[in-house]
């Protein structure tokens, strides 16, 4: 039985996907990389957007922005916020409270330095080492079968692992985690469903009553991690209770969700450009590169939106306040203003590392050192382990918008899979 809620929400959802969906079939750029069959590559989208002005109107009401210079401008723009000054009419925004990403000044800054200690250069040294065994396990455990999901056993588990350790959770089972990651990270895009709103209302109550639990025995028994010093801060009264289970949600979340996908997308164009999977393989030094060229190449989150909180002018454009904008950094790491030949993967590329995956200005991404450790040490641990890694099957993408990713990966270790100098 649907609640009077549930029901105006799925009344009002079903007159906006089928607008947008319409709006797609007539030609709306943004509609179509909204929707399937074109989210599945939203490249050639993009790359007519890119023919056009820098800052386009969708027929759904958003202004969308591709051009890298632009996009960079956006988001490094202190008048222009994360939240709308007044009320935003459409009903799945603000499905899910994830802390300083959704707050504008002075909350975003509070918030995000009590954040910060977890992610400090101290803190990245002591995770290399356990990054580095996580790896290693993984690839122990499917070597023997020759034959793996690189999703499912390598690339969904080892930041999982990680972002568990960091917040001190115990016993954590990736799979149920996995499914969190994906049901969250899916919400990015609205709920496209009741079902899919109802599975986001129950992993969130999941999460806060873990959370909940882990609180209490925080507070009987403080460690060194972040959970600690977050429930530090609430004895404080420097956030809320209700604070803290947000930020622990987004650490928990964007903690793993955005690696997961920057692993998966990285092997996969590693795959297909089998060239520079040789020249990794040659020389595992340049892991690093292959992650920013993979960041920038098939980012893993795609878009992010915005609000000016006052009339402002965008290249040459009027934006009245509160105007709803999505600045589509997928398509950014495309601009061939910013990157020639932007379609090609390439290890060698000079300036791969200006694309704009970890957002930019205030709200640039806080966890973007774990994000790069991780990748550098996910790729040069494949590469020298399995030199000979092949893709088994095509990869099957994520029905998603926001969060670009792999739902599964079916790869061979290959002949020869037995671990090489590094």
């Amino acid at each position: 039985m649907l609640s009077t809620t549930e029901l105006r929400f799925a009344a009002r959802l079903r007159i906006q996907r089928g607008l947008t969906l319409f709006f797609a079939q007539t030609g709306d750029a943004f509609s179509r990389v909204d929707h399937w069959p074109w989210r599945l590559d939203p490249y050639p989208v993009y790359a007519r957007m890119h023919a056009g002005e820098p800052v386009q109107r969708s027929r759904v009401g958003v202004l969308t922005i591709a051009s890298h210079e632009t996009a960079r401008g956006v988001l490094r723009d202190r008048r222009i916020g994360v939240r709308p000054v007044g009320e935003y009419p459409l009903p799945d925004f603000d499905l899910l409270d994830l802390s300083f990403l959704q707050r504008d000044e002075p909350d975003h800054a509070r918030l995000r330095a009590l954040a910060r200690p977890a992610f400090s250069p101290r803190r990245m040294a002591a995770y290399r080492p356990m990054v580095q065994t996580v790896a290693d396990r993984l690839l122990d455990a499917v070597e023997p079968r020759g034959r793996f999901d690189l999703m499912r056993d390598f690339a969904a588990p080892l930041p999982i692992a990680v972002i568990t350790e960091l917040l001190g959770i115990e016993g954590a089972d990736s799979e149920r985690f996995l499914h969190y990651g994906n049901t969250l990270g899916a919400s990015l895009d609205g709920a496209r469903s009741l079902r899919r709103y109802r599975e986001l209302m129950r992993a969130s109550a999941e999460i806060d009553a873990m959370f909940g639990r882990l609180v209490e025995e925080r507070r009987r028994d403080p460690r060194d991690d972040i959970v600690s010093d977050l429930v530090s801060a609430v004895d404080d009264e420097r956030m809320t209770a209700q604070e803290l289970h947000a930020m622990a949600q987004l650490l928990l979340v964007a903690g793993f969700e955005t690696t997961v996908n920057l692993i998966g997308n990285a092997v996969a164009a590693l795959m297909v450009h089998r060239d520079q999977w040789e020249a990794l393989r040659a020389d595992p030094g340049l892991a690093p590169r292959a992650v920013e060229e993979a960041l920038r190449y098939d980012s893993p989150v795609q878009l992010v939106g915005r609000f000016p909180h006052e009339d402002v002018e965008i290249a040459g454009r009027a934006v009245r306040r509160d105007t709803p904008m999505l600045v589509l950094v997928g398509a950014a790491g495309r601009d061939p203003a910013v990157f020639p030949d932007p379609a090609r993967f390439d290890l060698t590329r000079e300036n791969a590392g200006e694309h704009l995956s970890f957002s930019g200005g205030a709200h640039y991404c806080l966890g973007a050192p774990l994000a790069r450790l991780e990748g550098d040490i996910a790729l040069r641990t494949l590469v020298r382990r399995f030199p000979d890694l092949r893709a088994a099957e095509a990869p099957r993408r994520r029905r998603t918008t926001t969060i670009r990713g792999l739902a599964r990966f079916p790869v061979h270790a290959g002949a020869g899979s037995r671990p090489v100098s590094a």
